[in-house]
């Protein structure tokens, strides 16, 4: 019996010393080792599942620089909601029943991670944010300020993002939370596309990277860094360091195949090397599914090397050879891109860029732009064609029957190609190939035999086209539209149908002469009378001049420009076009051939005087003084909106500034309002909304201002709802450019005696420096007057400073009530976003009184 009281007693005591609220050696033992080993193991074990998860879904696009983290996805998120839910489940039975434990801290940041992972980042930030106020642990706050950099950034928050990470700079981190700075700072430059930045903290983490880390991948992160920064030389020592990590196969297989690609070139002997590699990579058998890699990396090597012929056909091996649509995409916009840029060959250019718009993902970096540049190339083959078909038809209206029966008979027989018996030659005839195209040695460009320099075979084409596809306008992507599916179905009733009529017999079906069907499709369309003839050559006219346009203001060809418009006026001298295509003309020739401008001008003024174009020669300021400004405006902002749309930001700009400068029109609001919405995608949001305001104000009434308002009203109810959801947050960074703000009641009216009384006052104490003031209303309660341009931080503490001591010698203020406080540039969009006076003069008192009593 006394034993087992014993017993008893020691039980009682194990247990007294097991409670969550002991300090005893005993309990934290107890409670360091449940709350690891328990619920802190189980939730790192959910994270990390997700995490792996993450990374086996993405997908590598080794066409642009690796991402250091795969990025966080909402679908995938709602995948791995039982996941998450479990880890904080753990986490937090962790920190309820053990809070004494030394892996509370730790605890808490798997919830922020769970959290983060789950895209739930209002209560991520909490999270971090509570870590690294509330734990005693700096190890443990460092590591929550680096989570929270990370979800800052992922959320687009990079002010923020910045301020830890400056904040982390200046504090001592042991080796592992040093580490995840750099990587974590690295992927944050990665997102601004700071490619410097991004790989000097990759550099600095090297030394601190352990076997785990995925060594290998990030050395070649660096190198493919290093050569997008055209450091070749260092580029290749890190494909060479990633190969010794033993990676996983496919960064080894890019690491070899860049390597080659970035080899010094500085002899005949390197460049039979370089080759070589690119050949025993494609010897492998290991690299059976890699080949169009290889073929699209051996053309780009052989483009750096000029040899243009080489580059073309290792981009068509690549679009033979395999099944990624991402590398089809990218060689066949390649092969735009020389046709284009190089060989000025626009036709086969607007081949290549169509497929490429095919094939390329929509998230591709210059999508828009790509997409921008295939419309133009549309329209300019159109255009082509309609000249090609028209005159084919204009032609073989004037054969006699049997002499057009004979012509098509030629053509037919011309087109017909050899048969292809084996897969392997299928396989390696590719659709724009068809076209028979050839680069010589001296690099010009040759069509033998070319499809649009045979009339003939334009019509058949295009009644053959016809007769598969039926009448389809060109469009983007037609072979994949509903409208060619409906012919095809159309198509394949007919043939359903004749099939249907045919007697149940064992005889023969006897075809038909392909001659007799093209004759008689053509002989349908030929124009054959005076009224047919004028409208097909009014087509060739309207293409001649919009080729001529096309030429002039999208392809920048001038020269084929002139021939366009030249052909025109010499084929059709009475065109309607005559005085607009004698201005361009004048236009474009004045500088390179002043005499023959100056023949066109006279023309122009003798036979058109009454045209804007002759007038505007006589009066250069007819424009400004005309309604026609308006119109040119119009034409200009079309342009305008077409590069924005594109994603071209910067062109955009530049032509509305064109289209301003003409004067203030009817039209000019519509180009303001156009260029505040590219300041809205390429400055900061308070910019935006500040722009917005003063268009709103300056063309109050009208319906461009009350969608400006609706704008604004949309974009400060945007901002107001994230800050609510994070908190108003102010960056502690300040040494940077500062205002001094004077803030008062917007009942007393004050602001402009306020400004009166800050220039004088500037112009007593600091008139060496070019300090400006001006005012600007906060909210319905307070108007701002603000000194700007104060360089940084100790010239904003010593202009503080003086005018605390001098204030009472500004006469004007002494009887009204107002604030003053010195604010940094970007601490001030916040401000004036958030409209938070009480947080910021906590933040002001915070950090600057103590520096400035």
């Amino acid at each position: 019996m006394k034993r087992g009281g014993f017993y008893i007693c020691i039980y009682a005591l194990l247990l007294a010393g097991c409670s969550s609220q002991s300090n005893t050696v005993t309990s934290k033992a107890f409670h360091n080792t449940t709350a690891h080993f328990n619920g802190y193991w189980y939730a790192k074990e959910e994270v990390t599942k997700i995490e792996k998860d993450n990374l086996k879904a993405h997908t590598d696009d080794y066409n642009e620089i690796l991402l250091l983290y795969p990025p966080l996805d909402s679908a995938r998120a709602k995948g791995y909601d039982k996941e998450i839910q479990e880890a904080i489940k753990m986490a937090s039975l962790a920190i309820q029943r053990h809070p004494n434990s030394k892996w509370v801290d730790d605890s808490y940041i798997m919830v922020g991670k769970a959290r983060l992972l789950s895209l739930d980042w209002g209560n991520a930030i909490q999270t971090f944010k509570y870590v690294n106020t509330k734990s005693k642990n700096p190890d443990a706050r460092h590591e929550a300020i680096i989570q929270l950099a990370r979800t800052f950034t992922e959320h687009n928050e990079f002010n923020n993002a910045v301020a830890a990470f400056d904040f982390l700079e200046k504090e001592k981190l042991n080796k592992t939370n040093q580490k995840n700075f750099y990587l974590q700072r690295a992927n944050y430059f990665q997102k601004r596309k700071n490619y410097d930045y991004m790989v000097r903290n990759l550099t600095k983490a090297i030394p601190l990277l352990k076997k785990g880390d995925r060594r290998g991948r990030i050395y070649f992160i660096i190198g493919q860094v290093y050569q997008e920064l055209g450091l070749e030389a260092e580029a290749f020592n890190f494909y060479k360091k990633t190969i010794s990590t033993n990676p996983e196969y496919e960064i080894d297989f890019y690491a070899r195949l860049y390597m080659a690609q970035v080899a010094e070139i500085s002899r005949s002997r390197d460049l039979a090397s370089a080759r070589k590699s690119f050949r025993k990579l494609l010897k492998d058998s290991k690299n059976k599914d890699f080949r169009d890699k290889i073929y699209y990396e051996m053309a780009v090597f052989e483009f750096k090397q000029h040899n243009l012929k080489e580059a073309m056909a290792n981009y068509n091996l690549a679009v033979r050879e395999g099944s990624n649509k991402l590398i089809d995409g990218e060689a066949y916009l390649r092969l735009g891109e020389i046709y284009y840029d190089t060989l000025k060959n626009f036709q086969l250019s607007q081949a290549y860029y169509d497929s490429a718009v095919s094939s390329l993902p929509t998230t591709h970096e210059n999508y828009k732009a790509i997409q921008a540049r295939q419309k133009i190339l549309n329209e300019f083959v159109k255009n082509l064609n309609t000249i090609a078909w028209q005159d084919s038809l204009l032609v073989m209206a004037k054969m006699d029957t049997a002499s057009l029966r004979k012509h098509i008979a030629k053509v037919l027989e011309s087109q017909k190609k050899p048969e292809i018996k084996t897969k392997k030659q299928k396989k390696n005839r590719v659709a724009i190939s068809e076209v028979s195209t050839t680069v010589n040695n001296e690099g010009s460009f040759d069509l033998p035999d070319w499809y649009f320099g045979n009339p003939t075979a334009v019509a058949l084409g295009q009644t053959e086209f016809t007769r598969v596809w039926g009448s389809i306008p060109l469009a983007d992507n037609w072979r994949r539209s509903s409208r060619a599916a409906g012919a095809v179905e159309r198509s394949q009733a007919a043939q359903a149908s004749n099939q249907t009529v045919q007697p149940a017999a064992t005889e023969a079906v006897v075809a038909k002469d392909p001659v007799k069907v093209e004759f008689d499709r053509i002989l349908t369309e030929l124009p054959l009378t005076d009224s047919a003839v004028a409208i097909a050559n009014g087509k060739i006219e309207d293409a001649y001049f919009n080729l001529g346009n096309i030429y002039y203001f999208d392809l920048k060809e001038t020269d084929n420009a002139i021939k366009s418009y030249e052909a025109l006026l010499s084929r059709y001298p009475a065109t309607e076009y005559r005085a607009e295509t004698l201005y361009k003309l004048y236009l474009i020739l004045k500088e390179s051939d002043p005499a023959r401008a100056n023949q066109l001008a006279d023309e122009l003024k003798k036979k058109y005087p009454e045209s804007s174009y002759a007038r505007i020669l006589v009066n250069p300021n007819y424009l400004q003084e005309s309604g026609l400004v308006v119109e040119q405006q119009k034409a200009i902002y079309k342009k305008a909106y077409d590069h924005y749309d594109a994603g071209d930001l910067g062109s955009a700009a530049i032509l509305i500034q064109e289209g301003v400068s003409m004067g203030e029109t009817e039209f000019t609001p519509n180009l303001k309002l156009l260029s505040i919405l590219i300041i809205g995608k390429t400055e900061n949001i308070s910019q935006y909304q500040l722009k917005l305001e003063a268009f709103a104000k300056e063309y109050t009434g009208t319906d461009l201002a009350k969608y400006a308002q609706r704008l604004l009203e949309s974009s400060r109810a945007y901002t107001l709802q994230r800050e609510k959801e994070k908190g108003i947050q102010y960056i502690a960074s300040l040494n940077e450019s500062h205002f001094f703000v004077l803030i008062s009641e917007k009942k007393d009216a004050i602001e402009g005696i306020a400004a009166r009384e800050l220039e004088n006052f500037n112009a007593t104490n600091f008139s060496d420096r070019k300090l400006k003031v001006s005012n600007l209303i906060l909210n319905d309660t307070y108007t701002l007057t603000l000194v700007s341009d104060l360089s940084g931080l100790q010239p904003a503490q010593e202009y503080l400073k003086t005018f605390s001591e001098k204030r009472e010698s500004l006469t004007g203020l002494k009887n009204y009530k107002f604030s003053y406080f010195v604010i940094t540039k970007d601490n001030f969009d916040i401000f004036y976003r958030t409209k938070g006076i009480d947080e910021y003069t906590r933040f002001f008192e915070k950090n600057y009184r103590s520096q400035n009593p």
